[in-house]
């Protein structure tokens, strides 16, 4: 029985990976976080490794904080390359499957049509550039590795935008929305079962990875749908990113396209308002 160590367990992605564990029993889990695998601990974290010895590893922690990044570029490289690093290492010495969850902020924004895996990078913040950092040395260390790029995550569990939005929606009667930030949301339920699909395949095939939901739409109508299928009765207004100044800058167009893990893996991507239907626990 082989054995999956989770990193981050305690996250959106991590905490989807638990829902799902008990469907594959073929498999052995070991969920961690912080207080049981210390990333930032570099000096031992080969050491903790060796312990649990795992035959794939799925990394879902990172330094999540975009804005927070931008005065904590040391815990944000640490979590986010260095201890990338150590897995990207230590899963290819010993013979691991090591899948990376990565970012679409490790782009600028200034594409105008669905990136692909081998569009060029260029980060504009802090979080991108220390996700971009490991994500080359992932490949470096390990070249059977197998990276995979999100956006825009929210599930059930933790923070996230429907969750806050669906918190304000009843709290106020407006709300001012970004509008000029155009990609996808992704639900982690989706994308751990994205994950599941990869691990039963019968090729493994290492490289990078796009996964979000199907669809093209700003951050304003995502609070459209979240307010329709929610039944909230409040005005929301689209305004300029220019309008609503963050530490960190955000890309302004980070859709991926899907067909590369579509192909690959049989992958199924479902719709955006489908997926938050049923995070909103109408389907």
């Amino acid at each position: 029985m082989k054995k999956i160590l989770v990193t981050g367990a305690k996250g959106q992605l991590g905490s989807e990976l638990q829902v799902l564990a008990p469907n594959y029993p073929q498999f052995e889990w070991v969920f961690t976080d912080k207080e049981e695998l210390d990333l930032c601990d570099l000096g031992h974290l080969e050491t903790e490794l060796a312990v649990i010895n795992p035959q794939i590893i799925i990394n879902c922690a990172a330094h999540t904080a975009v804005d927070r990044a931008e005065l904590e570029f040391e815990l944000s490289d640490v979590l986010n390359h260095q201890a990338v690093v150590v897995l990207a290492q230590w899963s290819h010495a010993n013979d691991c499957k090591f899948i990376h969850v990565s970012t679409d902020y490790v782009f600028d924004g200034t594409a105008a049509t669905a990136l692909t895996e081998t569009a060029d990078p260029n980060p504009i913040n802090v979080y991108g550039v220390t996700k971009l950092a490991g994500e080359k040395s992932c490949l470096q260390e390990n070249p059977n590795a197998i990276i995979i790029r999100t956006s825009w995550v929210y599930s059930r569990f933790g923070n996230n935008f429907v969750k806050t939005m669906s918190r304000l929606m009843q709290e106020r009667d407006s709300l001012n929305v970004v509008n000029d930030q155009i990609g996808s949301p992704t639900y982690a339920a989706d994308l751990a079962q994205a994950i599941m699909s990869i691990m039963i395949h019968t090729h493994w095939q290492a490289g990078i990875y796009n996964f979000s939901n199907e669809g093209e739409i700003s951050w304003y109508q995502f609070a459209l749908a979240i307010k329709e299928i929610g039944g909230f009765d409040c005005e929301i207004s689209g305004i300029p990113s220019s309008a609503y100044p963050t530490p960190a800058r955000r890309p302004q167009y980070s859709l991926l396209d899907k067909s590369k893990i579509k192909n690959s893996f049989g992958v199924v991507v479902p719709d955006y308002k489908v997926s938050l239907m049923k995070c909103m626990g109408l389907l």
